[in-house]
């Protein structure tokens, strides 16, 4: 029979023990909240500006240099941690055991500035996304609670910020198994079984949240797409290679454009981003306005035969991605990866007849996407719920593991994992007491 002292432990430490459930089922809640929040700001922000294009197209040439010079002084001046698509952050915060060091790349204060950063980028019309910033934002508010409840395991406070990240893109998305199997294929890379519970979890309570504001939508809506027979079959190598390939190559000219702008833009970064805005706002006029913006309503557009960009939407649209992102502003590439893969899907359409174009662009999607990120679990998982087809899942999988190995032949490192390098060296040379 315990004693009373051992009973009394006993209750305290089941108390602590639900104490901390509570704390972690509110964060998983707010992550949804805000989600479904930031969403709609962004929405409106992608409006305001489409609206202001319509009606003067001439301004973009000075409206998008302006608010890229503003977006990155800002961001550098107040919060360097919110730039880019900050999934790269989150994985550093990963990797680093040091709490001090995990705090200057997730906070509240940053995930604030992301929201408002990211909000500033689209109505300039920067050609960025937000779901990568929605996991940055899951992941800052799940450690700001783990500070707060004081968890006192390493490994719980680390499974906390992949549950938020995972729970920032499920809410984002809409789409709960994306959510897991990006936090373990892409965030996470070796996972270990005893934050799986926290993981899904969070996914759920996001995706609830988001489910209940928002209603059960799919984020493309639903596809008619499918391969009928064998000779139908030539799209998986055809959207794999032609994905891999563009999609490669965008990685690694990210990566390396990084590397070889760093120090013009550590001496003249505002100047540096007013430049790229210039390129993007004649990117946007070249396209008619649909290079702007995270490129959901051409994606959309084109799976639904309500919108055709045109042949070249493609290429403006991957080099106006690019231009974005190499400025410096808080924003991501999923959303942008996606409507690209989506016009190279349906500019290679007319190679393979036998297959409706809806199959190509899903394909297209899937197989570029890869090839951006190396993910390929993630790009085939991510669309099929995005369109709310499962009939697709094969071709969809193969189409993207075709696009992984034809990516790694042009960027061998996967894309996230070397952008996340400058922060943990940056960190690191910056920390108190450390040095080299």
């Amino acid at each position: 029979m315990d004693s009373p002292e051992d009973a009394h432990a006993s209750r305290t430490a089941f108390l602590k023990a639900w104490q901390a459930r509570a704390v972690f089922w509110c964060g998983a809640v707010a992550v949804g909240l805000v989600a479904v929040g930031f969403a709609e700001a962004c929405d409106w922000a992608i409006q305001q500006h489409a609206k202001l294009i319509a009606a003067w197209p001439l301004v973009a040439p000075f409206i998008t240099p302006f608010g890229f010079a503003a977006g990155v002084y800002l961001t550098r001046r107040f919060s360097p941690a919110a730039k880019g698509s900050g999934i790269p952050q989150a994985i550093a915060a990963l990797d680093t055991t040091d709490d001090a060091l995990r705090s200057r790349l997730l906070s509240l204060r940053i995930a604030v500035s992301k929201i408002a950063l990211t909000l500033l980028g689209l109505l300039s019309g920067a050609s960025i996304g937000r779901e990568g910033p929605t996991v940055h934002i899951g992941a800052s508010i799940m450690d700001a609670l783990g500070r707060f409840a004081h968890f006192p395991s390493e490994s719980l406070r680390r499974g906390l910020v992949l549950a938020g990240g995972a729970a920032g893109l499920a809410a984002a998305f809409n789409t709960p198994i994306a959510g897991i199997v990006f936090a373990v294929e892409e965030m996470a890379r070796s996972f270990e079984e005893r934050t799986t519970g926290t993981l899904i979890t969070a996914v759920v309570l996001a995706g609830v949240v988001a489910t209940g504001l928002l209603g059960n939508y799919t984020y493309f809506g639903v596809a008619d797409a499918h391969l009928l027979t064998w000779r139908a079959w030539i799209a998986v190598p055809l959207c794999g290679i032609g994905g891999g390939l563009i999609g490669g190559l965008f990685a690694r000219m990210l990566i390396k454009g990084s590397s070889m702008l760093a120090p013009l833009s550590m001496r003249q970064a505002v100047l540096l981003a007013a430049g790229l805005g210039i390129v993007v706002a004649v990117l946007g006029l070249a396209s008619g306005g649909a290079t702007y913006g995270s490129g959901y309503e051409q994606a959309r557009g084109l799976l639904t035969g309500e919108v055709s960009p045109g042949l070249l939407f493609p290429i403006l649209k991957w080099l106006a991605t690019l231009a974005s992102y190499l400025t410096g502003l808080p924003g991501g590439v999923f959303s942008p990866s996606l409507s690209t893969g989506a016009g190279i899907g349906a500019a290679l359409a007319p190679l393979v007849p036998q297959t409706s174009l809806a199959t190509m662009i899903v394909l297209g999607m899937v197989g570029y996407f890869t090839g951006v990120t190396q993910s390929p679990l993630t790009g085939a998982v991510i669309v099929m719920e995005m369109v709310d087809d499962h009939s697709l899942i094969l071709p969809m999988l193969a189409t993207c593991f075709v696009a992984l190995g034809v990516s790694r032949l042009l960027c061998r490192e996967p894309l996230y994992r070397a952008l996340a390098q400058p922060f943990l060296q940056q960190i690191h040379r910056t920390a108190p007491g450390r040095h080299g």
